[in-house]
């Protein structure tokens, strides 16, 4: 209880400080808030991807984006700065508190911007959803979107999941759309001793995992199984930019993989 305390009170005073120097921005959620999405500075994060989006991934103004995997806007924040109509941004979250709050914010963007609740079981973030994610439709119309984003999204995904995910998104896209996806990725050279902390759990499984007990916290995948199921769901791999989580550089943290819908 204490430690919580503690977290507030700290929590509050580094928004309290960013209120003061200017830092604050209307699509910029408190610390309390945005907590779950991940460790590293949110606006110095999704300045990073916006780059990432256009050079790799070729983003346009008028392109129909869909970002599976929304979290609280950290990536809606820079596309917002970017989308103009026909453009637009549709996101989809298991955190109700997240899309809510993005729900308030983005109501006077230049492109429509849409966020929608997913109850998807999450043993973190949604214990309690309705729906498995290796069942889950997108709520989306076939070919809907040129640009798919997700990122670490795939990292906290097992197989089953991640290639249910791989065939909505190729289902969602446009022939042509582009599908821009960050992993954790094993090369086959290092499959028998994964890099990063990760263990197998099974000889045979195409994953790895940081922590057996809850193997979702973080999932790296064989990079060997993530190209052929990218290529059974008619996605074809344009490029590969490696990461600097298994200790080598990287142009990011995770492993970036652009696909094309073919």
């Amino acid at each position: 209880m204490i430690a919580r305390v503690l977290t507030s009170l700290r929590l509050r005073a580094a928004d309290a400080r960013d209120a003061v120097t200017g830092r604050r921005d209307r699509l910029i959620p408190s610390r309390r808030l945005s907590g779950y999405v991940g460790g590293g500075d949110f606006r110095a994060t999704g300045e990073e991807f916006l780059t990432h989006f256009q050079e790799l991934a070729g983003l346009r103004p008028e392109d129909r984006v869909l970002e599976v995997g929304c979290g609280i806007g950290r990536m809606s924040r820079v596309l917002a700065g970017v989308l103009r109509p026909p453009g637009s941004y549709d996101g989809f979250d298991v955190v109700a508190a997240g899309i809510a709050w993005c729900q308030s914010r983005y109501r006077q963007t230049p492109a429509p911007f849409r966020f929608q609740h997913a109850d998807l079981r999450n043993p973190a973030y949604n214990p309690g959803g309705t729906v498995a994610a290796t069942d889950y439709r997108f709520p989306y119309g076939d070919g809907a979107f040129d640009l798919v984003i997700a990122t670490s999204l795939f990292t906290h995904l097992l197989a089953d999941a991640a290639d249910h995910y791989l065939a909505e998104t190729a289902r969602v896209l446009a022939p042509g759309g582009r599908m821009f996806c960050t992993w954790y990725l094993i090369e086959d050279e290092l499959r028998a001793a994964p890099p990063g902390g990760f263990h197998r759990v099974a000889a045979r499984a195409p994953t790895a995992v940081r922590d057996p007990d809850v193997p979702e916290d973080a999932v790296a995948f064989d990079e060997a199984w993530v190209r052929e199921r990218l290529n059974a769901h008619g996605l074809s791999l344009r490029a590969l930019a490696r990461g600097s989580w298994s200790g080598g550089e990287g142009r990011s943290l995770q492993d970036i993989v652009i696909a094309d819908r073919r």
